[in-house]
Parts: structure tokens; C-alpha cells; sequence
């Protein structure tokens, strides 16, 4: 049984997300977690020291937390009614990224979806705040779904690579079962600069073309191009459902995800995003280590950006 985390923050966006994804395991039997993370605002610290009993308003929000959660669940059943799906509900006082992790720990989580604002303006973040801090900092798979995206099956993937990734990598079935269950093709894209593949990412290569010789695959070349660049063109001649990733490389990651980029060049931002941790990532941070997000988030920013 799958375990997948939907943080919310009660918007729209979020709510799209959570139907995206009743959608995508509509076949699979799934424990969901509903998370909503609340910081009332009239926290801070010249309010605690001059009020130690700070009138209830943590409990107060804690219970307009609760009854919200509640609210999405019920419309979820209503929606969907799938035996096959149960659910959990989490409303805690802290901020978000800490508490998905703490969260992803605690109940050994499969995959977290997330609503992302998408590009709104002349110029945009590639993806959402507090999405972005998620992949960096969790060591689990993020899908990110695009605001007002409606579902559609997976039937064409896109998997940009490098093929500096590690064949025991922990998610690797994770591509393959969305592979299976939703009978999609997988289009493997390497950017090519003119240094041809060395013997380990050949090896690599091999290994995947064999792991996916069950599933319908393709091997691309986007020759002279970088990963954005490759990204773009691709999906201007291809209809693609879904784009996947190995966060694999740090520096690459957060020049992609940092990136600004005009409306007319963040066509794949359109499309639900699903971003793998690298076997380096995964075993970088052990569970006793703490990460202190609180010095990278604003407390009164949007829960989902």
C-alpha cells in the first residue's frame, strides 16, 4: 500500500493537486495524508515573552485547521468514493518544509504531491518557493502539479538524463510502476554537447534500455542544446504528460529550478513534475540530522507556492 503525503494550504491550488492525485492511484490501494502546517500570525517573539499564556490562539487555529482538513476529506469522498483509498489527517504548528519531513519520517512516505502556481507573469520562478525547498531538503519523490491542470493519464513521459544516475536507486521502481500501471511510454533525453557518453554512463544506459524492456521506451539525443533548452523543444514536437527527473546533480538542479524564464520558454511547466532524489541524495542526510528551513521561509508566505 502506497503512503502519499498532500500538504494544502486550502486553496484552489492545492485542491487540484489532491484531485490529481485520487486520480492518478484511482487502481492502487493508498493511505493518504492531508498536511496543513499553521503559524498564527500574532506568533512572534515580543509577543511569547510578554505573554506566556499566549490566550489560546495556537489551539484556536489548530481547530480551524482541523475542521478544514475535514472538509477537503469529505469532499474528497463525495468526489471519488474509492474503496481502495483511506485517509489521514495532520494539522501541526510549524513550518511546512520541517514538517513534511518530520512527516515523510514519520509515517515513511512514498511520495508527496504538491500544487505549484505555475507561470502567472513576464517572468517567473520555475517552480514554487516552498515546492523547490521540498526537493531539496526531502528525501522522497515530489510531484509537482501545475495550477488548473486537470488530469490526464500519463501516457508520455519525459525523462531527461544524463545517465550519472545509480542503477540501485531506491525510486527507480516508482518510474517503472507508473510505467505499468498507466501503459506509458518513456522518452529517455540526454543532452548532447559533443562529448560522447563515457563507459559508466553507457553502462548506464544498458542497464536502463534492460530494466525497461517491459515498458514501451524511446532513447533521444537533443543535440546542442541545454537541459531547459532540450525540455522545451522536445514538447513542442511531442505531446508529453508528464516530465521526470533525478535530482542528481546539486548545482544543475537549483540553476533549473531558480531560473527565469518567460511564458513562451516554461511550456513544460505545464505538466506535472516529478523529480526523483539521486541514491547520493537519499543517503545524505540520516534521520536524526534536523535541517533548519526556518531561516529560509518567511513565516506569513503562502503554505503552497
Amino acid at each position: 500500500m502506497k503512503r502519499i503525503l498532500l500538504p494544502t494550504d486550502f486553496s484552489d491550488n492545492a485542491y487540484n493537486a489532491i484531485r490529481y492525485a485520487m486520480q492518478f492511484f484511482r487502481n492502487e490501494k493508498c493511505t493518504f495524508y492531508f498536511l496543513h502546517t499553521f503559524t498564527p500570525v500574532s506568533y512572534n517573539v515580543g509577543y511569547l515573552i510578554e505573554n506566556p499564556m499566549p490566550y489560546g490562539l495556537e489551539e484556536i487555529a489548530r481547530m480551524n485547521s482541523e475542521k478544514e482538513i475535514e472538509l477537503i476529506e469529505t469532499k474528497i469522498k463525495e468526489e471519488f468514493n474509492n474503496s481502495k483509498h483511506s485517509f489521514e489527517r495532520i494539522s501541526a504548528f510549524n513550518m511546512l518544509v520541517n514538517e513534511i519531513k518530520d512527516t515523510v519520517e514519520r509515517y515513511d512516505i512514498d511520495l508527496i504531491v504538491m500544487g505549484t502556481k505555475g507561470t502567472t507573469g513576464a517572468k517567473e520562478i520555475f517552480i514554487g518557493t516552498h515546492t523547490m525547498y521540498t526537493i531539496k531538503n526531502v528525501k522522497c519523490p515530489v510531484l509537482a502539479v501545475p495550477s488548473g491542470f486537470d488530469f490526464e493519464e500519463p501516457k508520455e513521459i519525459l525523462f531527461p538524463t544524463d545517465y550519472n544516475l545509480s542503477s540501485t536507486n531506491k525510486y527507480l521502481p516508482f518510474i517503472k510502476n507508473i510505467c505499468d500501471n498507466h501503459t506509458s511510454r518513456l522518452h529517455l533525453l540526454n543532452a548532447y554537447y559533443g562529448i560522447p557518453l563515457d563507459k559508466d554512463q553507457e553502462k548506464i544506459k544498458d542497464f536502463v534500455d534492460n530494466y525497461f524492456k517491459n515498458n514501451a521506451h524511446i532513447f533521444h539525443i537533443a543535440d546542442g542544446m541545454d537541459v531547459i533548452e532540450a525540455i522545451e523543444d522536445f514538447q513542442k514536437m511531442n505531446i508529453i504528460n508528464m516530465l521526470v527527473m533525478v535530482h542528481n546533480k546539486h548545482s544543475f538542479f537549483e540553476n533549473l529550478l531558480f531560473k527565469p524564464v518567460i511564458n513562451q520558454i516554461a511550456h513544460h511547466t505545464n505538466i506535472p513534475f516529478l523529480v526523483i532524489p539521486s541514491e547520493k541524495r537519499i543517503g545524505s542526510n540520516k534521520k536524526s540530522e534536523h535541517i533548519d528551513i526556518n531561516r529560509k521561509e518567511k513565516e506569513n508566505e503562502d503554505i503552497i507556492a
